[in-house]
C-alpha cells in the first residue's frame, strides 16, 4: 500500500514539474557540465604534479599553462552552479505555488461536512507547514540528486579508464551505502509522519483556542487548554527530535561507507 501511494504521489509531483521542463533540462545540462569540470580539475592537478620531476627540474611554463586551465574550469564551474541553483529554485518555488493554488481551489469546493469533520488548524498545517517541508525536500533533491548521480557515473567512467580491478571493487562496495541510506529512510518515514500529524494537532488547538479565547475564558478552560497544549507540544518535541536525529544519521553513515570505498 505504501509503495502504491508513493508511486501515485511521485506521478502527481512529476505532473507539476512537467510544466517547467526547459528549466529542468537546463539544470540537468549544467549539473553534467559542473560535474565533468569538477572531476577534470584533479586530472589537471595531477598533470601539473607530473611536471615537477625534482630540484631544478620543474617545467614552470607547463605548470602555468595548466593553472590557467584550472582557473578557467573553476570559473565556469562556479557560474554553472549558480545558474543551476537558480533554475532549481525557480522550479521548486513555482511548483509549490501551483500546489498551494490547487489546494486552495480544492478547499473552496469541498463540502461543509469535510470542513466540519477536520480541524481547521490541521488543514492550515498541511497547506503551509507540510508544503514548506516538501519544498525543502524538492530543492534538496534537485540540488544534490542530479549532481550526485552524475558524479558517481562520471567517476566510474574515469576509474574504468584508469584501473578496471579497483573500479570493480568500488562497484561491489558502493551499493552498501545505498542500502544503509534506504534502511534509515524507511525507519524515519514513520517518524516524520508522526511529526506532521502532531504538528497539525498542535496548530489546530492553537487556531481554535485563540479564535475562541473569550469562550475559553468564560468557561474557565484556560488551565485545561494550557495543559493540553503542553502535552501536545511535548509529544511534538520528542517525535521531532527523533525524526531529525535519525534522518541526520544518513549523511555520516553513507560517508563512512564511502570512506571504506
Amino acid at each position: 500500500m505504501q509503495k502504491t501511494n508513493n508511486k501515485a504521489t511521485m506521478k502527481r509531483v512529476l505532473k507539476y514539474i512537467r510544466k517547467y521542463t526547459p528549466a529542468l533540462v537546463l539544470s540537468l545540462l549544467l549539473a553534467g557540465l559542473t560535474v565533468l569540470l569538477t572531476l577534470y580539475i584533479p586530472i589537471l592537478t595531477g598533470n601539473a604534479v607530473d611536471l615537477i620531476i625534482g630540484k631544478g627540474q620543474v617545467d614552470m611554463p607547463g605548470i602555468f599553462a595548466i593553472m590557467k586551465k584550472i582557473a578557467i574550469a573553476m570559473i565556469i564551474t562556479a557560474v554553472g552552479q549558480w545558474v543551476m541553483n537558480t533554475c532549481n529554485n525557480y522550479i521548486t518555488y513555482h511548483v509549490i505555488r501551483d500546489i498551494r493554488t490547487d489546494a486552495f481551489a480544492k478547499l473552496e469546493i469541498l463540502p461543509l461536512k469535510y470542513l466540519d469533520a477536520h480541524a481547521y488548524g490541521d488543514i492550515v498545517s498541511r497547506v503551509i507547514a507540510d508544503v514548506d517541508t516538501f519544498a525543502d525536500g524538492l530543492l534538496m533533491g534537485f540540488t544534490q540528486l542530479f549532481t550526485g548521480v552524475l558524479t558517481i557515473l562520471c567517476t566510474l567512467g574515469f576509474m574504468l579508464v584508469t584501473n578496471v580491478p579497483i573500479t570493480l571493487v568500488v562497484v561491489c562496495i558502493t551499493p552498501v551505502s545505498f542500502l544503509v541510506a534506504k534502511f534509515i529512510a524507511t525507519k524515519t518515514y514513520s517518524m516524520f509522519k508522526e511529526q506532521s500529524e502532531t504538528r497539525g494537532e498542535q496548530t489546530s488547538l492553537i487556531e481554535e483556542m485563540i479564535d475562541n479565547q473569550k469562550i475559553v475564558n468564560t468557561f474557565s478552560r484556560g488551565e485545561a487548554v494550557k495543559s493540553k497544549f503542553g502535552e501536545i507540544n511535548g509529544r511534538l518535541q520528542k517525535c521531532s527530535l527523533k525524526a531529525i536525529f535519525f534522518s541526520s544519521i544518513t549523511n555520516p553513515a553513507t560517508r563512512f561507507v564511502n570512506s571504506l570505498v
